[in-house]
């Protein structure tokens, strides 16, 4: 199940950025007095009660303006709308209801998305309660005073947020169709992909970059078994941005991943391997999704016996973090290796939900600690008492220690080794969480 997306939405300077950076509990964006000073949509990762979302901090809205930074970021405030599972529109009880709002709230109300209405900056309760009333007339229910600030309000607020998240148990007719994410830079052929593995053309490509707007979900049915490929506009380098909207594709990104089974990674063979490839590869993994990195343009590479090589190298030097993920040379244009794509999909989602056996895996774990001592620090040695499997996409495991201060991170890299080199996991990569437990026990 993938985590809900909800997205921040409301004019300029009524606090959005305040309240993003209270509950992700960092300064994330920078928030100025100055109407439109949040360029960047910023996205974090919160928890609340017992609920994992994805929160977008967005741009103000200025439905009327002719200001060209404003207008803009009414586009973008659209693409969170468009992106979002439950959005959390802000208003500012000191400004009142101004006819802004009211323009705000019908483009929300025609998204037919859950609306959280948030009232901010109510410091005192009793001295603001009744101004927090005239939002009512806005129709969209119920307003929740907070104060962004300060703190204040802040659970009721997301009780209300998450009580619209989509049920576990509904919505399950494409919940077993695989999904695949496209993801990449600009113009790197993710949309030529999609139109040759689906056999006709469902996105528009050119080779303009940033042709492809907003995320496409096409399903494609291949050798009898069908899979959703999501393709996504590119992401580029913030030096390299022209346009205002290219800021945005990172949220469609990152939407994507949380949707998907497995992230292809589109890599340009005629650029190489760059800085920008290995931030898109960390959304994905970070998010532990199964991975493929997929070489486009490979036919307009001229090659000796030695070219593979020399580009596998370079990506593992490159994405150093994730040597788990399987390689592949295509051409998007010439359908070159395509097939062999559905393949790799097929074994990286059995590989992230593969479970291990309690005690094969303990064999395993025993056997590497006899080759290699575990570390030891001021006479006292590390103890692995057992190891077991808690879940899966990705497969976590719980080692329990004696000591979780001496389990050193390179140990950890070293079981996860002798973990892959007998089980493989090809394609996924692994989460360890260390707990510590006392010997009598």
């Amino acid at each position: 199940m993938s985590k809900p997306v909800v997205a921040v939405v409301g004019r300029p300077n009524v606090g959005k950025s305040t309240l993003f950076n209270s509950l992700a509990g960092e300064r994330i964006s920078i928030v100025k007095d100055t109407p439109g000073v949040t360029r960047d949509r910023i996205y974090a990762d919160i928890s609340w009660l017992d609920k994992d979302f994805t929160l977008i901090d967005t741009g103000g809205i200025e439905p009327d303006s002719n200001d060209i930074i404003l207008s803009q970021m009414r586009e973008q405030a659209q693409i969170a709308i468009d992106t979002a599972d439950v959005i959390m529109f802000m208003t500012d009880v000191r400004q009142g209801l101004v006819d802004s709002d009211s323009k705000v709230c019908d483009m929300l109300r025609r998204s037919n998305k859950p609306i959280v209405l948030v009232v901010n900056k109510v410091d005192d309760f009793d001295k603001f309660m009744p101004d927090v009333y005239e939002f009512y007339n806005l129709g969209i229910g119920e307003p929740h005073p907070i104060s962004a600030s300060s703190r204040l309000g802040l659970g009721d607020m997301l009780d209300e947020v998450i009580a619209h998240f989509p049920n576990q148990e509904e919505s399950h007719e494409d919940e077993e169709i695989p999904k695949i994410a496209i993801v990449g830079k600009p113009n790197v052929g993710k949309s030529s992909l999609v139109n040759k593995l689906c056999g006709k053309d469902r996105v528009i490509v050119s080779d303009i970059a940033g042709t492809t707007r907003d995320a496409v979900d096409t399903k494609v049915k291949f050798d009898g078994k069908e899979y959703i490929f999501i393709d996504t506009a590119g992401i580029r380098r913030k030096s390299k941005i022209k346009e205002e909207l290219e800021r945005y594709s990172i949220i469609r990104a990152v939407t994507a991943v949380e949707k998907a089974d497995v992230v292809i990674i589109m890599i340009d063979a005629t650029e190489g391997v760059t800085e920008q490839d290995a931030k898109i590869a960390g959304i994905a993994h970070e998010r532990g999704k199964g991975i493929i990195i997929a070489v486009n343009k490979w036919d307009a590479i001229e090659k000796n016996n030695k070219t593979v090589n020399e580009f596998s190298n370079k990506i593992r030097s490159v994405l150093s973090f994730m040597p788990y993920a399987s390689i592949i040379y295509i051409s998007a244009l010439t359908g070159q290796r395509l097939p062999k794509i559905y393949d790799m999909i097929d074994v990286v989602i059995a590989n992230n939900a593969m479970r291990v056996a309690t005690g094969v895996l303990n064999e395993i774990v025993i056997e590497a600690v006899a080759m290699q001592q575990p570390p030891s620090d001021k006479g006292k040695r590390l103890k692995i008492f057992y190891v077991t499997q808690v879940s899966v996409k990705p497969p976590t495991f719980v080692i329990f220690v004696n000591d979780k201060n001496l389990m050193h991170f390179s140990y950890v890299r070293y079981l996860e080794n002798r973990i892959r080199d007998a089980f493989g996991f090809e394609g996924t990569s692994l989460k360890f969480i260390i707990r510590e437990r006392k010997d009598d026990k």
